[in-house]
Order: structure tokens, then C-alpha cells, then sequence
């Protein structure tokens, strides 16, 4: 899969640029408009990853640039976390989803897979794990032909648990994915909670319980023993 990145602090796009590469993903960085414009002119690629500050928020011009061309990649843009309505702005003009700055490398790569699963999924959007099987345009939720309810924060956990099988998942990544915005992140506790609940509704219905605590660092959404 081939990423653009897009973004005018050396330091962090080099960090961006070496650990996608060693997640296998062909990657070129860029950190001027000008240069971002012509690759978007010459390539094609899977995912943009766009500071929407750069340039004095010429990233925006960028997102507007690839739609009006009909490029099909997912677009991730990037900022600083003063810039609410920069970000909104982003959305309302195309882009897939945002992170806010800082954040980390392993969040950007989730991002980015997820982007990539929904659009290889088109025409097709299911998601399944075991005994778990999810229809990504009806948000419906079966566990061994059993349709359960749950809340949207609880599909989303799941849906972000499954992308992400097999991973530790730091409970500030669950959080900057599933509540952008809403939490200052000085506790976590409120997480407990939604997989408590998450987890019930699963197993009241014979999934086996996949969700691992992992002290110390997070979760890990598995099928394995530990």
C-alpha cells in the first residue's frame, strides 16, 4: 500500500515515514504545498496523511485539490488540537478522519489500516472475527447467528477492537479513536465501563470473552489464551 505523508515538522515526518515503512507500507513524505501538490499530480496512492497546518493551513487546499482530481485514497489529516473547526472543515470537504497532534505512530497506523479495510470492503462491508460477524452498512452485530444490540460507542470499541486483533491497545489510543475531543484524558476509568458492558452483551449470547487485559498497558482483542 503506498502513503503520502504531508507534513512540515522534519522531526516527526521522518519518525511517521521509518515506522509505516516498517509496517510494510511504501511510503514518500513531503513537507511543503508545493511539493505535496506535484506528487498528488504525478501518483496515485492508497492513503494521504496531511498536516492541515501546513502552509497556514494550506493542508485544506491539498484535501481540495485531491477530490477535485477524483484520487480514490483515503485521506487522515493531521493537527494541532486548538484547531477544532480546521479539522471539522477537513471533514466537511472529504477527509476520512482525523488525529490531533501529538499522537502516536501505532494510532496513525490503525487509522490508516482502517481507512484501507473499509474501501477494499465496498460493496461487501462485512467484518468477522470467530463466531462474530458485523454488516458494516446496517451496524448490525451477530454472535453465532444471534443479533445483539449494542450502543455505538460499543460497536465502535468492538469494530476497533477487530481491525486491531491481536494488539495491545493503550487505553489513550482507544480514547483518541473512540472519544476525540470529549475527555482531557486524566483518567481512564470511564473505559472499564464500555467494555464491561461490551463484554457481557457478548458472552450472555456464547462468544467467548476475547477481550484481554493487559496490565499496565491496555487491551488486547485475541483469540489466544494470553
Amino acid at each position: 500500500m503506498k502513503v503520502l505523508i504531508v507534513e512540515d515538522e522534519a522531526k516527526l515526518l521522518n519518525n511517521i515515514l521509518t515506522y509505516l515503512s516498517n509496517e510494510s507500507f511504501v511510503c514518500e513524505g513531503v513537507a511543503t504545498f508545493s511539493e505535496a501538490k506535484d506528487k498528488i499530480n504525478l501518483n496515485d496512492y492508497d492513503c494521504y496523511v496531511i498536516d492541515i497546518m501546513l502552509d497556514k493551513d494550506n493542508g485544506l487546499q491539498l484535501i481540495e485539490h485531491i477530490k477535485q482530481l477524483e484520487k480514490e485514497g483515503g485521506i487522515i489529516i493531521i493537527s494541532a488540537k486548538d484547531s477544532l473547526d480546521d479539522k471539522l472543515l477537513g471533514l466537511d470537504i472529504g477527509a476520512d478522519d482525523y488525529l490531533t497532534k501529538p499522537f502516536h505512530l501505532s494510532e496513525l497506523n490503525a487509522r490508516i489500516k482502517a481507512i484501507l479495510r473499509r474501501r477494499q470492503n465496498k460493496g461487501f462491508k462485512k467484518m468477522a472475527f470467530e463466531e462474530i460477524v458485523i454488516d458494516l452498512d446496517s451496524h448490525e452485530v451477530n454472535v453465532n447467528n444471534i443479533k445483539i444490540e449494542l450502543t455505538t460507542k460499543e460497536y465502535q470499541l468492538l469494530t476497533y477492537f477487530i481491525i486491531n486483533k491481536n494488539k495491545v491497545l493503550r487505553k489513550q489510543s482507544i480514547v483518541e479513536h473512540l472519544w476525540p475531543d470529549e475527555y482531557d484524558f486524566s483518567s481512564y476509568d470511564f473505559i472499564y465501563t464500555h467494555l464491561t458492558n461490551l463484554r457481557k452483551k457478548l458472552t450472555h449470547v456464547g462468544c467467548k470473552d476475547y477481550i484481554k487485559t493487559i496490565y499496565g498497558l491496555g487491551y488486547k482483542f485475541s483469540a489466544d489464551s494470553v
